[in-house]
């Protein structure tokens, strides 16, 4: 393999502000559920672990979300529709032909000068997002301003009464990015990586478009998320003591613990609100950075890592200061 290196160093891209949208039906689990599931069920979920989850309404769509989101973060920013050059949507639950969700957004918001366009990516949806839009901004001189908004209703994608829909739920966020040719680094790097030999490890498919998961997911996923780290680190010349905060992809309880020990990160560096939010697919990453940049964690010169795995196979990260 060719020596690696960080991709954004020089770039002067910041993520400047920070947003997010939960839809108003809140579920929660009931102490007593937890079905026995079946085999793969015991091996991916283990016990359940979601306290509460939220479930989108008709009119929440992925559209109205994604520009509540948007909205947010522009305000966190203190920058006005009108001054968006780019709009990325990521989404993979609502997929549909045309038209796509970015241009729809993108006009609600009121961003109508903007390039507003989808990605896919399953989970890893916000960090394709994200690196596309450093690349374009990166190449696009005039560009200075993108908005990714990552928006998934999982809880359309799991089979009624079975023990996954008890962990996934439905959110939106968003992330705004500043181009300041010069100025002090933030984005870091970022990686995106697909795996088509590993494609069946999680699929969704016609005609019901249940997900559906082999019990060899959580190896996969560790295996994953470990390339990631070490990849990211070694090309940033960081350690991981030298991360403040590692937020991933929120998959099941058992990744967690097997990530958080292959990767020797203390619990309490290692953030996600899976317990509250569950696992809300490509939304789940930005919904908690927004929820740590509006309580105070989330301080200036922080250095956070988000490793994420994505159905596909894809897998990826951020690394950036605060």
């Amino acid at each position: 393999m060719k020596e690696e290196h960080a991709l954004w160093r020089e770039a002067g891209i910041r993520i400047t502000g920070y947003g997010h949208y939960y839809p108003r039906t809140r579920v929660v689990n009931e102490t007593g559920d937890d079905p026995a599931g079946n085999a793969v069920d015991a091996a991916v979920i283990g016990r359940i672990d979601v306290r509460a989850r939220h479930v989108a309404d008709e009119d929440e769509t992925p559209q109205d979300m994604a520009r509540r989101a948007a909205r947010q973060a522009l305000d966190d920013a203190g920058v006005e529709p009108g001054a968006v050059d780019l709009l990325i949507v990521s989404n993979w639950t609502d997929r549909q032909f045309v038209p796509e969700f970015g241009p729809v957004t993108a006009h609600l918001l009121g961003a109508d000068r903007a390039l507003a366009f989808d990605l896919c990516g399953a989970c890893t949806g916000f960090v394709h997002g994200v690196q596309t839009a450093a690349a374009l901004l990166a190449a696009t001189p005039h560009w200075t301003t993108a908005v990714v908004s990552s928006v998934d209703r999982f809880s359309r994608r799991v089979r009624p009464g079975s023990k996954g829909e008890l962990i996934v739920g439905d959110a939106a966020g968003a992330v705004v990015l500043a181009k300041t040719p010069g100025g002090e680094p933030g984005l870091l790097d970022t990686l995106l990586i697909s795996d088509g030999e590993a494609s069946d490890t999680v699929t969704v498919l016609p005609p019901q478009g249940w997900i559906k998961s082999k019990k060899t997911l959580v190896d996969v996923a560790v295996a994953s998320h470990t390339e990631v780290a070490e990849r990211m680190l070694a090309r940033s010349g960081v350690k991981m003591a030298d991360i403040d905060w590692v937020v991933p992809h929120p998959g099941t309880g058992p990744l967690h613990a097997a990530v958080r020990e292959r990767l020797g990160i203390p619990e309490e560096r290692f953030v996600t609100n899976f317990e509250e939010r569950a696992n809300t697919g490509s939304a789940s990453i930005p919904i908690v950075l927004s929820e740590m940049a509006k309580d105070g964690r989330l301080r200036p010169g922080d250095l956070v890592l988000t490793p994420t795995v994505g159905s596909g196979w894809f897998y990826g990260g951020l690394l950036f200061h605060v």
